[in-house]
């Protein structure tokens, strides 16, 4: 088993592209930077040399790898996950609705439809919230 603690870069190393192709990045003299040789991204050093993220990107947001050694990890940082978020919107919201779905309203509802509309409506927020996070 390949072990997946990362690694510290070395910033004369040349590494294999992190993007799926074939290419090699290589550093770029007088920079903490790394450039690809194939598919010519720019990718810079962060976080104490353990991690690079790509400059140029027609993502809307900026990846980031981690090198263990063999093949390069996506960084998944606590700060750019959003399911900490939803988890504790849904449990939130999931309590907020109980509480109002049980509570005596002036409207003849039944007691099972209000836990049905509200059920419906907090199984629509986690899939907004959940489509949301996937970017």
């Amino acid at each position: 088993m390949r072990p997946r603690k990362s690694q510290k870069l070395d910033l004369n190393e040349a590494y294999p592209c992190p993007c799926r192709r074939r290419g090699r990045i290589v550093p770029i003299a007088l920079t903490e930077a790394f450039g690809c040789d194939r598919c010519q991204q720019i990718f810079v050093v962060r976080d104490q040399n353990y991690v690079i993220e790509q400059l140029a990107s027609h993502y809307s947001y900026k990846r980031a790898w981690r090198w263990n050694g063999h093949q390069w990890l996506l960084d998944r940082d606590v700060r750019r996950s959003y399911m900490l978020v939803l988890i504790v919107t849904v449990l939130l919201l999931a309590f907020c609705l109980i509480l109002l779905a049980t509570a005596k309203s002036p409207v003849n509802a039944s007691a099972t439809f209000r836990l049905l509309v509200a059920f419906l409506f907090l199984m629509g927020v986690v899939i907004l919230l959940w489509s949301a996070s996937r970017r």
